[in-house]
């Protein structure tokens, strides 16, 4: 019986590591399926870009994993039994890899379902702000904003990257309206001396206004209410003030972390259930830094990586190799023609040396280009001869050595 890898979600973590799985590893021995609700791969990194009015080229998932081995079936997970080893799906039948209601059971499960915004409990999120965390909720702010005519207020709560990027997409793209960012903290306290000032120019240049020390606790029809009472005048609330994960691994019976994320060991495995493993936002992992992993897209490439490694090593009977769990900066678009890159220190600390204006937009653009790129040729690279398994593939603990 062919030993049964089942991949869920298929954003950059879960597409990223199914590919990788099905380039590496004998389809003789293995059948990998990969889980999504959508049929669609979602470029979450550009969601910003499609709400303000650009047009994203759709990849499907069913020509993505052609030719791989890989099988799509799509539908929604519902719930997953790691004592049973089996998870729960809902779909359409009818629907291009789909099958309706059912289980599918695994011998290796790779949970990699992302997050989606978080409210924290704020009264008026869900009902009335928006947010760029998936394709459907980009293209409901899309049409919102489409609607909107001059003079029009739009204000985005959160100062981290995502609000950063939606801020100055949407003032470049639409400078008829008026763009507000309400920050909890100083605007890019993160970020070095230098880049922070280059990124307070940028914000003047378009005319956003920034609303510092700003707590948002209750979000209107037409305003958002600051925590000393304010009202700030916001046609459109855009919510992009932290991402949570999606209950499911709570309830499982996996060990979770406060947020929610699957607790794992340094090679991405379930530190509950040795045939679990986590992968990008799923995943409470700690880095080369002692801190857990921000949800990110650089974490979802390092997790994917290092959980795809480990498979495939305890499979084919090998050592499992470990990679480094470390950022070497934050990638930062203003906007299509400028960006800043803030190069950080094995803490995550900024340096003072960062990249910024055209030079650095021209990089991040290549950045997203190469990881389109990477699901849409998930077989380049592929190794004539594939991994066979072993005879027991080892499923409890395999000593990690240093990757070359």
């Amino acid at each position: 019986m062919k030993h049964r890898i089942v991949v869920l979600g298929a954003g950059y973590a879960g597409a990223f590591a199914a590919g990788n799985l099905g380039r590496r590893l004998s389809p003789a021995d293995t059948e990998i399926t990969v889980v999504n609700a959508v049929p669609e791969f979602v470029e979450r990194m550009r969601l910003h870009q499609l709400a303000s009015g650009q047009d994203l080229a759709p990849r499907k998932l069913a020509d993505v994993f052609a030719g791989t081995g890989v099988r799509l079936r799509l539908a929604r997970v519902t719930g997953v039994d790691p004592e049973r080893r089996t998870v729960a799906v809902t779909g359409e039948d009818g629907t291009e890899g789909a099958g309706g209601d059912g289980e599918i059971a695994y011998d290796t499960l790779l949970y990699a379902l992302g997050s989606s915004v978080a409210h924290h409990g704020v009264p008026g999120v869900a009902e009335h702000a928006f947010d760029v965390t998936g394709r459907s909720s980009a293209l409901r702010l899309r049409e919102r904003l489409a609607g909107l005519g001059a003079g029009g207020t739009v204000l985005v709560v959160g100062e981290g990257l995502t609000g950063i990027e939606t801020a100055t997409e949407f003032a470049e793209s639409r400078p008829d309206l008026s763009v507000a960012l309400a920050a909890r903290g100083e605007l890019g306290a993160w970020l070095s001396p230098k880049a922070r000032r280059h990124l307070r120019q940028a914000f003047d240049r378009l005319g956003i206004t920034v609303h510092e020390h700003t707590g948002i606790e209750a979000v209107e029809p037409a305003r958002a209410i600051a925590a000393d009472g304010t009202a700030i005048p916001a046609d459109v609330t855009v919510w992009t003030a932290g991402f949570a994960v999606h209950p499911i691994a709570a309830a499982s019976g996996l060990e979770v972390a406060g947020t929610g994320q699957i607790v794992v060991d340094s090679t991405m495995r379930s530190v509950s259930h040795p045939d679990v493993y986590a992968a990008g936002d799923s995943a409470y992992a700690i880095g080369g830094n002692g801190r857990p992993l921000p949800m990110s897209c650089a974490s979802a490439g390092l997790t994917n990586m290092q959980a795809t490694a480990a498979i495939i090593a305890r499979l084919t009977g090998d050592e499992v190799p470990a990679t480094a769990l470390k950022y070497h900066g934050n990638h930062i678009s203003l906007g299509r023609r400028d960006a800043i890159f803030q190069v950080v220190d094995g803490d995550a600390r900024s340096k003072p040396w960062f990249l910024g204006g055209r030079t650095a937009a021209r990089l991040k653009s290549g950045v997203l280009k190469g990881a389109a790129w990477g699901i849409d040729h998930p077989t380049f690279g592929m190794p004539k001869r594939k991994r066979r398994m072993a005879t027991a593939p080892d499923q409890a603990g395999v000593s990690v050595r240093a990757a070359a």
